[in-house]
């Protein structure tokens, strides 16, 4: 037993864990995270289809190729200014709308 709790110290990370923080963090940012995805995949699968490199996107747009890769990983919150820029660019629509049939007033 001491010999499994030896080998388990060696391989034990220095720093502590940060599982319990990122995921409350994910389940308190549900919403937009989900959104954010959203927007990712809708803007990676137009470069696929376009041949369109980070690169090339953020010439395009004029943003940062950082913040680029940031929105490509849907784990980022996407300014309306970035939204915009990305649909001029690519010429396609990210954020749809789905209204009900009732209106409340």
């Amino acid at each position: 037993m001491d010999r499994v709790l030896e080998k388990l110290r060696e391989h034990a990370s220095p720093t502590p864990s940060r599982w319990r923080e990122v995921a409350e963090y994910r389940q308190a940012n549900l919403d937009w995270l989900k959104e954010a995805r959203e927007i990712a995949i809708k803007i990676l699968s137009k470069m696929r289809i376009d041949g369109i490199t980070r690169g090339q996107l953020a010439e395009m747009t004029g943003i940062n190729p950082d913040c680029i890769s940031q929105v490509l990983k849907g784990k980022e919150k996407v300014s309306a200014e970035t939204v915009e820029k990305i649909e001029n660019a690519l010429e396609i629509n990210l954020i749809t709308q789905e209204y009900s049939d009732r209106l409340i007033y």
